[in-house]
């Protein structure tokens, strides 16, 4: 579990409540239409920017900021070190009686114990890298998008406010009542895109890249187990992928 992101949303909604408390007036900052205004008409306009599977599925896009399992590369590339012993002491063959729990690198090392070629293996591994970067791409589309609409609708809610209220003019006391309402829209759209949607997009870009890159290095050991290098070749090489901080903690 990422607790960094837990710690981000309750931060961020703690010290804005916080404040407005210390304002004295929560009440006033609590305006039922305005929220219906910026809510709804952000998920109307991701409806419609996005297809409606993408949409639903962004629950689930969601979870993985929160439920993600933190994967240490050196356990990867240890891993594939031992492959690389077992494949140089016995054979290619050997490998598939190995026990490996992750099924993209199982795919790879069961393509070449099948014997299949170098161009071939690298291809397909190639590919399903490709299309996780393309689905992942799109849970950050739908989380950016809503970043962009919330505050846009904020602005419309406020625009409507605004019209409201110079249309009864001929009531001094209500004017600013009127206006705290009409900018309370515009409150809730910045406070929905920079606290929640935006921040949540840039979590799942990180996402994506660990992804990425533990894909990356087990494309590299799998051609590496496939060419028969050394198993310290094999780690060196799988190293360099890494920043010097983490080769430094091998």
């Amino acid at each position: 579990m990422d607790i960094a992101t837990l710690i981000g949303l309750v931060g961020g909604f703690g010290l804005i409540v916080t404040t407005v408390l210390m304002g004295g007036n929560a009440g006033g900052f609590v305006d039922p239409p305005s929220l219906v205004v910026v809510v709804g008409g952000t998920l109307a306009a991701t409806f419609v920017m996005f297809p409606l599977k993408t949409v639903i599925g962004t629950a689930k896009v969601a979870m993985k900021t929160i439920l993600f399992k933190s994967q240490d590369p050196q356990d990867m590339i240890r891993l594939i070190t031992s492959l690389a012993d077992t494949a140089r002491k016995e054979s290619l063959v050997a490998l598939e009686k190995v026990n490996i729990d992750d099924a993209y690198l199982k795919k790879g090392v069961m393509l070449v114990v099948d014997g299949s070629s170098e161009s071939l293996v690298r291809s397909v591994m190639e590919i399903e890298l490709d299309f996780m970067k393309q689905r992942h791409r799109a849970g950050q589309g739908v989380f950016k998008g809503m970043g962009t609409m919330a505050p846009a609708f904020g602005m419309i809610g406020t625009l409507i406010g605004l019209v409201n209220m110079l249309q009864n003019l001929s009531d001094p006391s209500s004017i600013g009542p009127a206006m705290a309402v009409a900018l309370l829209t515009t409150f809730y759209g910045a406070v929905l895109a920079n606290v929640v949607f935006l921040p949540l997009a840039t979590k799942l870009e990180q996402r994506s890249e660990e992804d990425a890159l533990f894909m990356q290095i087990m494309i590299e050991g799998v051609a590496s187990l496939q060419k028969g290098d050394h198993p310290t070749v094999v780690k060196e090489k799988l190293q360099a992928f890494l920043s010097p901080a983490l080769r430094e903690e091998s």
